[in-house]
């Protein structure tokens, strides 16, 4: 079997990507401080911001694609902390793109839907970029040195991602779940617009991708759904009382970074490639059905 190296093994996408590749690959996941075990993967600890490990990596394992999915996600830490999360989001992603093109092997790289600023949804590949945040800011700087260094990379803008907790990382469902199972308020927003998909239907995407495309590709959800109404099918799959639900906008909740209001992915050249998303409420009975099954 071919291996495959996929860094950020501990995060919640990095995770879903070795339960799905091992099924086609020899599978290799690095994790830096949280440390876990993956049945059927091989973890490595590595600090991607050190060149001369990651060199290291390369030579040892000598794999034969990567998928690159560990990043700093906070947009609200990256605003607060720019310079470190630069490391880590644009110089690490710029050196593995270096690598892969010295060993001239497939790199997926995961961007995000928020290069765009929110204004002209739903966005195809080939929209201007103008990101309203140094996350999106950074996610754009990734993409341009990637590009730049390795023509051949695929850069996969990720959307809204859920799913179940995973040993090391959570999803944004988990605290939603556990608010409305206590009876609380949960306020969501009726003016944020995503193209939400599970991390198992992510990973299926990028393994698909890996390998048959160049450039830049979407891999969103086939539904546009705000927040709140997210909620409400959340709390109808999961048998929630939706009492708790209340509505706000985005300008109602004070947060360090900036977000756009509609980034809604157009992924209709990965539909035709064969990448097929559930629908929002499909995928969560999904979900349920993992955690009664």
């Amino acid at each position: 079997m071919k291996k495959l190296l996929i860094t950020g093994a501990s995060g919640f996408l990095g995770w879903h990507l070795c339960q799905q590749a091992q099924r086609e690959w020899e599978v290799y996941g690095t994790y830096n401080s949280h440390a876990l075990d993956i049945a059927g993967s091989k973890l490595v600890k590595v600090n991607l911001t050190d060149f001369t490990q990651l060199k290291q990596i390369f030579q040892e394992i000598k794999p034969d694609a990567v998928i690159h999915t560990a990043a700093q996600s906070q947009p609200n830490f990256c605003q607060i902390h720019p310079e470190e999360s630069y490391i880590v989001n644009v110089t690490a992603s710029c050196h593995l793109a270096e690598l892969c093109a010295d060993y001239a092997i497939p790199y997926a790289f995961t961007s995000s839907e928020l290069v765009f600023d929110g204004l002209n949804s739903p966005y195809k590949e080939t929209d201007t970029v103008c990101p309203v945040n140094i996350y999106g800011e950074q996610k754009v700087m990734a993409e341009l040195g990637i590009l730049e260094r390795y023509p051949r990379a695929v850069v996969c803008r990720m959307p809204l991602m859920f799913g179940n907790a995973t040993p090391t990382a959570k999803s944004f469902i988990q605290p939603f779940i556990q608010t409305l199972q206590s009876g609380k308020e949960l306020t969501l927003f009726i003016d944020e617009f995503r193209t939400p998909v599970s991390g198992t239907t992510a990973a299926k995407g990028l393994l698909l991708v890996l390998e048959k495309v160049s450039g830049i590709i979407h891999l969103g959800g086939k539904e546009r759904i705000s927040r709140y109404d997210f909620g409400h099918i959340l709390a109808e799959v999961f048998q929630l009382p939706v009492t708790g639900i209340k509505a706000c906008r985005q300008q109602d909740v004070k947060m360090a970074a900036p977000r756009p209001g509609d980034v809604s992915l157009d992924s209709s050249l990965a539909f035709a490639l064969g990448y097929q998303p559930l629908s929002v409420k499909e995928e969560l009975e999904s979900l349920l059905n993992q955690v009664s099954g």
